[in-house]
């Protein structure tokens, strides 16, 4: 069975991807969505009217991604962020912030099968997302290594605020905005003094694509507006009458992604700017 499984799955990830080709070329040629009218109508957050915050409960299960524990901090997802369903969530993502059916289908996948779970019809808790090294890596943004803070759910504040202050662009609304330079500057940063400072330090090629792509997603759907990231990267809560800044009508797709910003932002990442910082953090590590 396993090896049918690995041939299904094989067979189902192709697909996603010749369709993920198929929906960028469409939005190439499609009118974008209406201001206003980025999230479906009938969805939660439909003309900016987002269901209620709460902040987490102390039973309650969270990720090391942003977008979930939103997702959760706002009833759109399970509350509590445990028995949650692959598909429900995969369903759940595009509305929200407007990512294509293709990427959140094979981002689900991917968990379900570092989870060795079954995607159509097994559960998880957002927690189990922090499996070190599957889809939470070294050298994040927006937290310690776990060799540092075993739970990934926990944000570090300082490095929020060091890459909410990293901002050195503006819009044509003349709001701050973190450019594809100011994150690749900052992943720099990181990915230096986590190679100096953690001797359990590793970070993939496949991670480091994670790492690039979800600093691509904050530029995509907040258009790098610092405002908005603040509110959603402290609070894990979606800003009051907010909609996702992505407008393609059939959404973020993953070739689109990938060819663009990703690509800027990976290529865009110099660690030995940062050589210096990363001796000094090493040997305060030492003192």
């Amino acid at each position: 069975m396993g090896f049918f499984s690995s041939v299904s799955n094989f067979i189902c990830n192709v697909a996603i991807i010749c369709w993920d080709v198929i929906l960028t070329l469409l939005n190439l040629v499609r009118r974008k969505r209406r201001v206003g009218h980025v999230t479906p109508e009938g969805h939660p957050g439909y003309g900016g009217h987002w269901p209620e915050f709460r902040p987490p409960q102390e039973t309650d299960s969270r990720s090391a991604c942003p977008g979930l524990n939103a997702m959760a901090n706002h009833g759109i997802i399970s509350r509590t962020g445990r028995g949650l369903s692959f598909v429900e969530v995969t369903h759940q993502i595009p509305a929200t912030y407007n990512f294509s059916p293709t990427m959140c289908s094979c981002s689900s996948r991917f968990a379900a099968t570092m989870l060795k779970r079954n995607y159509n019809k097994d559960t998880f808790d957002l927690e189990e997302l922090n499996q070190h090294n599957g889809i939470e890596h070294d050298a994040s943004l927006l937290r310690f290594d776990t060799a540092f803070e075993p739970d990934q759910a926990k944000k570090d504040v300082p490095f929020i605020e060091e890459l909410l202050a990293a901002a050195t662009g503006k819009d044509k609304h003349g709001h701050d905005i973190i450019t594809t330079k100011d994150f690749s500057r900052m992943l720099g940063k990181r990915r230096a003094i986590a190679r100096a400072t953690n001797k359990g330090f590793k970070l993939s090629l496949l991670h480091r694509f994670f790492g690039s792509t979800n600093a691509s997603t904050l530029v995509a759907i907040f258009g790098g507006r610092v405002n908005d990231l603040r509110t959603f990267l402290l609070d894990e809560r979606l800003p009051e009458g907010w909609e996702s800044r992505a407008r393609q009508a059939h959404g973020i797709t993953m070739t689109g992604l990938s060819l663009g910003t990703v690509s800027k932002v990976e290529f865009g990442v110099r660690e030995k700017d940062w050589a210096g910082a990363a001796r000094e953090a090493a040997e305060g590590q030492g003192a």
